[in-house]
């Protein structure tokens, strides 16, 4: 898959020097100055919930302007396709276990080539058509015509196949391939199930806001980039089993709009013009304080899926090349003290290529160790000497690793800085858009960085098998060797449901990722979000977005 549509978002990551992120994790344990009064699945409120009023939440952007379930890949358009559009089945962001929704049961055969649903009855799409099987298979097959307009459904149906309907309420799901990794598919956003009459409107039309959803929210309208207004649906009454208000959401309304400024966004939850200030840009700590002080409260959770890694080029003629070098930029990296430096001292370290609320991640710490005396070595042994300014150099060329990006902040520069302690020279190449596009496309740089969200460990071959995607991430950054290795793993993981196998897999998996220099991780990633006092019932799912079902509001 192309890496584009992630990349923006980890230079505004990193494109301020003193940000901090409070973090209550179900997985991952807590860091300090969190404030929070849900969990991840709904949170502890014992008040009487309250119906009316209309929420008012704020994002940050919404640069890829779509709001089609099936086709956006843009995390806070798929906070919004939550409320208005469910799946077959949903997942316990504590457990990671998938659970029942519009679908009460299900089957797998050994090898995760064949899945049979029963669908929940008395299910209809607000239009009023009923869902059922025949439902599930013209959403299924249209998602996967779209090809590479839905970046994330390449993946997530990949070897699909076909859906047969066997009657109105049992259908199966047939891949050509095993896809173990479909079942957590059917939880997301991606693969929800839209109304019949939707797949009529053409993928543009969708994306513009012509979608049907059987949710307990109904899309009013949607201007990209500007508001979404969205009703409450009269008559809901199959929310997920995770969910703990079964029936009519408590809201009348959501109210969506975008504040790009960190600032203003900040002084509108504050002085009560808005109810959810939910930004891409971590809120710094001096902002927490703030926020706090006015009665609000910080809600955050580690986003599942690839945590911020570097991908290497080690293609003929690129420093990366040798297995050495590789090896000796793995222990170049200060991991502990970038999450202290870049967000706080209690920031939890980056672990493995996968974070920390994916399921089975891998605990690779050792791995990951910061070790400078050992890379000086390593690149000793590969005949890289000191010069006079302190890096290293080879046959008269420096010891240069190229990294294109589009923004250039703290974090960057901190890396800079811990590679320079064992003379690597970093250039960070700050380029256009377009640029970065073609440099990319081009194979003309050392290291890229990227992630990637997904509540499956799958999402690694996704990002970096071969035999599954050309994107630069997966064909720059392995010899044929390392290849072979990770395709196994992936498909390995992929052809079985047995958890044992698939933990066992994946477990490999990351190892080979980082023992043979494919990635370098290099900082956990955590949604958040301010949230006002009179906001009760406030809830992640299991990908790091809004769920409102039980939400409710002071009067």
């Amino acid at each position: 898959m192309n890496i584009h549509p992630f990349r923006h978002k980890r230079r505004l990551a990193l494109a301020a020097s003193a940000l901090a992120l409070a973090t209550v994790t179900a997985l991952s344990g807590c860091a300090a100055g969190s404030s929070t009064d849900a969990s991840a699945t709904g949170g502890t409120d014992t008040a009487t919930p309250v119906a009316g009023g209309t929420l008012k939440l704020a994002f940050w952007d919404d640069q890829q302007g779509c709001i089609d379930p099936n086709q956006v890949y843009w995390i806070e358009s798929r906070s919004i396709d939550r409320q208005i559009a469910d799946s077959l089945t949903d997942q316990d962001p504590n457990t990671g276990k998938i659970v029942p929704w519009l679908a009460t049961s299900w089957t797998a055969n050994d090898n995760a080539t064949q899945f049979t649903f029963t669908l929940r009855d008395g299910v209809t799409f607000s239009d009023g058509e009923k869902f059922d099987a025949t439902a599930v298979k013209t959403a299924y097959d249209a998602t996967y015509a779209l090809g590479a307009k839905s970046l994330l459904g390449v993946s997530y149906l990949a070897g699909y196949d076909s859906t047969t309907v066997i009657d109105p309420t049992h259908v199966q799901v047939n891949f050509k391939t095993p896809n173990s990794a479909f079942l957590q598919a059917t939880s997301t956003t991606t693969l929800a199930i839209l109304a019949p009459a939707t797949y009529q409107q053409t993928p543009e039309a969708r994306c513009a806001g012509n979608i049907i959803g059987s949710g307990a929210f109904t899309l009013d309208n949607y201007t990209a980039a500007k508001s979404a207004h969205l009703t409450k649906r009269t008559g809901y009454a199959w929310a997920s089993s995770l969910v703990k208000n079964q029936g009519d959401a408590y809201l009348d309304a959501i109210d969506v709009t975008y504040i790009k400024e960190d600032s203003v966004r900040n002084g509108e939850l504050t002085s009560g013009q808005i109810d959810i200030a939910w930004p891409r840009l971590p809120i710094s700590d001096a902002d927490q304080q703030v926020l706090k002080a006015a009665g609000d409260t910080i809600q955050s959770r580690a986003l599942p899926g690839i945590s911020y890694v570097l991908t290497s080029n080690v293609t003929a003629g690129h420093p990366l090349s040798d297995t050495l070098v590789r090896q000796a930029l793995q222990k170049s990296i200060d991991r502990g003290t970038y999450a202290s430096t870049i967000f706080w001292g209690d920031y939890p370290v980056v672990k493995s290529p996968v974070e920390s609320t994916t399921p089975f991640a891998a605990d690779e710490s050792s791995l990951l160790a910061f070790d400078p005396t050992g890379a000086k070595a390593l690149l000793d042994q590969a005949g890289w000497t000191v010069g006079s300014d302190g890096y290293r150099y080879k046959d008269g060329q420096k010891l240069t690793l190229s990294e294109p990006l589009t923004t250039s902040g703290a974090g960057d520069q901190l890396l800079q800085d811990q590679l320079k302690q064992v003379g690597i020279d970093l250039e960070l190449e700050v380029v256009t858009t377009a640029q970065y596009t073609q440099k990319t496309g081009a194979g003309d740089y050392d290291l890229v960085g990227t992630y990637y969200t997904r509540a499956d460990p799958s999402v690694l071959g996704s990002v970096f098998d071969q035999a599954l995607t050309k994107a630069p991430t997966a064909v720059n950054s392995q010899d044929a060797a390392t290849a072979a290795i990770v395709s196994a793993d992936f498909a390995k993981g992929l052809q079985t449901t047995d958890d044992t196998a698939r933990a066992a897999a994946y477990s490999d998996l990351q190892k080979t990722l980082i023992t043979e220099g494919v990635t370098f991780p290099v900082y956990e990633r955590l949604q958040l979000a301010g949230v006002s006092p009179k906001v009760h019932g406030f809830a992640f799912t299991s990908e790091g977005f809004l769920r409102a079902n039980d939400i409710w509001l002071e009067q």
